[in-house]
């Protein structure tokens, strides 16, 4: 007997940083797909759209209809407004500094908050990916609130060990590494240890 999808919650917010949230659900989808051992449904929030159109193009309801539930703001009738419906893990996928405060502060104003404020008192997994610069003092409190709550913290800083040559290979590097928060293997980075990664030439001392 095949285990229970493992269910995921994918919030996407107004920061930059909708290409982020594009390739991430491009990597779900192909999960579901090879191996269907998730499954996703997505939040919005009210400026996610007009972010999502002017840094990836078109109208991401558009661009995720048919692929993957959405739900609205205000719809609390989504199955992970509540803990007892048994969602495993939530991620939020460019994370803005507002998001952070209302969730930092048990603040539920929206589907997306509630649905964060669930994973934290059912002590599942939350991954914030904040895409903010510089941080205040607010931020940063905010921020080490949701890290004492045993929220994660992945910002989107990507990395460049791995020989990274274009964005698009930028984008994966955070993006990998937020799967691996979600406890999902893939293949999409190339890790520190990997021999084309350290086996680089090294001056004679």
């Amino acid at each position: 007997m095949n285990p229970a999808p493992r269910k995921i919650v994918v919030g996407i917010t107004g920061a930059s940083g909708a290409p982020y949230a594009k390739r991430l659900l491009e990597v779900l989808e192909s999960r579901v797909e090879s191996h269907g051992d998730i499954e996703v449904a997505v939040c919005l929030s009210s400026t996610a759209p007009e972010v999502w159109a002017l840094e990836c193009g078109g109208d991401v309801r558009d661009a995720l209809r048919g692929r993957f539930p959405m739900w609205g703001m205000r719809d609390y009738t989504a199955p992970f407004a509540s803990g007892s419906a048994g969602w495993n893990a939530m991620v939020i996928v460019p994370c803005s500094m507002s998001t952070v405060a209302r969730i930092a502060h048990g603040i539920s104003d929206t589907l997306l908050t509630r649905a964060a404020d669930v994973m934290i008192k059912e002590r599942r997994t939350l991954v914030v990916v904040p895409r903010e610069m510089p941080l205040s003092i607010i931020h940063l409190e905010n921020l080490t609130a949701l890290a004492r709550a045993g929220v994660v913290i992945q910002p989107a800083m990507p990395s460049f060990y791995g020989k990274t040559k274009t964005l698009a290979q930028a984008i994966d590097t955070v993006v990998g590494r937020t799967l691996d928060q979600l406890g999902l293997s893939h293949s999409i980075l190339k890790r520190w240890g990997d021999k084309d990664v350290t086996d680089t030439e090294r001056e004679t001392p």
